[in-house]
């Protein structure tokens, strides 16, 4: 059985961020520890949905949570049905 088809609980997050600023870096930064804790607890998914210029500026704080988070989206992913795969 697939650890998605026993997934009871979501925990979803949303943000967006226009401009950067040490804000990103330390989002990305506790998503990240985040998304580590919660492979250990059964039954449980954590999913981010961000999205923003601000991004831009803080690109590898992000990339090092998207390689730990699988379930990091933008809006554009919102927008071509991601939670239709995600939350089966």
């Amino acid at each position: 059985m697939s650890v998605e088809a026993t997934v009871g609980i979501y925990a979803i997050e949303t943000n967006f961020y226009a401009s950067g600023g040490s804000k990103l870096n330390e989002t990305a930064r506790s998503y990240k520890l985040i998304a580590e804790e919660a492979k250990h607890i059964k039954n449980f998914k954590f999913i981010w949905i961000t999205d923003g210029g601000g991004w831009k500026h803080a690109r590898r704080n992000l990339e090092e949570t998207f390689n730990v988070l699988k379930d990091l989206y933008n809006i554009a992913d919102m927008e071509n049905g991601i939670f239709e795969t995600v939350l089966r």
